[in-house]
């Protein structure tokens, strides 16, 4: 029997919305493959140790992202987005570093100073969007510019080193013969994802998340998610801090604008992994593994970091076009 002709444009509708949907994918594959037959040694063990390594940073601040995005929506203008969550990271380093280099502040004092900065960040977030009701786009963008510049303020704009045995076991050290900073930043992932997916809580956020209309009816207060969400984000910028300085052997200032187009091209890339197409956070952690992948097939090859940064960028607009134009098929 012949299909009725009105089936007909919505089956070629959903057969456009695929390709659309895989086309990051698709395109993310395509350069890593041409990476791996240009790069020396790319596809060696040692290669994909260091982007294991290299992607720690990344994945950490994706976690926090990607349960934003849960919480508000993933329009990236007007529902859930964070760009303040590397800046985040980079002054809870510079404040780490500062005091334990510089003045011989007790570690232990120094995270909670830091901890205490992070949570006041999330919270000055969180309010301005729930409360005041301002564009999360345009609200962490502002923050991530004054946190940037706390932080120069805080480093005096200079590099500061780090050789407290902590920083230097997640750098060099080892569990079970694996990385000591991968083996962590697995158990964060682990116990982010049971927190999200396994509770009540979380499950809720993601329902807010899903339908604001749909979670109010239900009873459930959408801002009081959303709220947490820049606070939970802003503490994995926390935790972030503590791999930025084992990653760099300190703080150095400037890092916060490559790991803001690392963790956003992540986890929305990540959404391709996703049968829904949607942010996940298994998605933005291995969106995170690739993006530090084609970065250092890049070093290898010997592309000018420029030119990465432009490709970076160029594929973040890539992956959000393709995004919009899916949502308009869809519709």
């Amino acid at each position: 029997m012949p299909m009725p002709a009105s089936a007909r444009p919505e089956s070629g509708a959903s057969g456009l919305s695929r390709i659309i949907d895989a086309a990051p994918l698709v395109i993310f594959l395509g350069m890593l493959i041409y990476i791996g037959f240009n790069a020396p040694n790319f596809m060696s063990f040692g290669t994909m140790q260091l982007v294991l390594n290299q992607s720690v940073p990344v994945v950490v601040v994706c976690l926090g992202l990607s349960i934003v995005v849960m919480a508000g929506g993933d329009d990236v203008v007007s529902g859930g987005i964070d760009l303040s969550i590397p800046a985040t990271a980079v002054i809870c380093a510079g404040i780490i570093a500062q005091l334990v280099t510089n003045t011989d502040t007790p570690l232990l004092l120094a995270i909670a100073l830091a901890l205490g900065a992070a949570m006041f960040i999330g919270i000055v977030a969180g309010l301005m969007v729930t409360r005041l009701g301002m564009t999360p786009l345009l609200t962490t963008l502002a923050l991530f510019v004054a946190v940037v510049g706390v932080t120069k303020v805080v480093t005096s704009s200079r590099r500061i080193n780090v050789d407290d045995p902590f920083i230097i076991f997640l750098r060099d050290g080892e569990i079970l013969g694996i990385s000591a900073g991968v083996v962590i930043t697995l158990a964060l992932v682990l116990v982010f994802y049971h927190f999200i997916h396994r509770t009540k809580w979380g499950l809720n956020l993601q329902a807010v998340g899903g339908s604001c209309e749909a979670a109010e009816i239900s009873g459930l207060k959408p801002g009081h998610f959303l709220f947490w969400a820049f606070v939970i984000a802003a503490f994995t910028g926390f935790l972030a801090s503590f791999f930025l300085l084992a990653r760099g052997s300190g703080s150095s200032p400037g890092t916060e604008n490559n790991l803001m187009l690392e963790m956003v091209l992540a986890t929305f890339l990540g959404a391709a992994f996703s049968p829904r197409r949607v942010v996940t956070l298994w998605g933005a952690v291995l969106g995170a593994v690739l993006v530090a992948a084609l970065s250092i097939g890049f070093k290898t090859m010997g592309v000018n970091v420029f030119w990465t940064g432009l490709i970076k960028g160029s594929l973040i607009l890539v992956v959000l076009a393709l995004a919009a134009l899916s949502s308009r098929v869809k519709s």
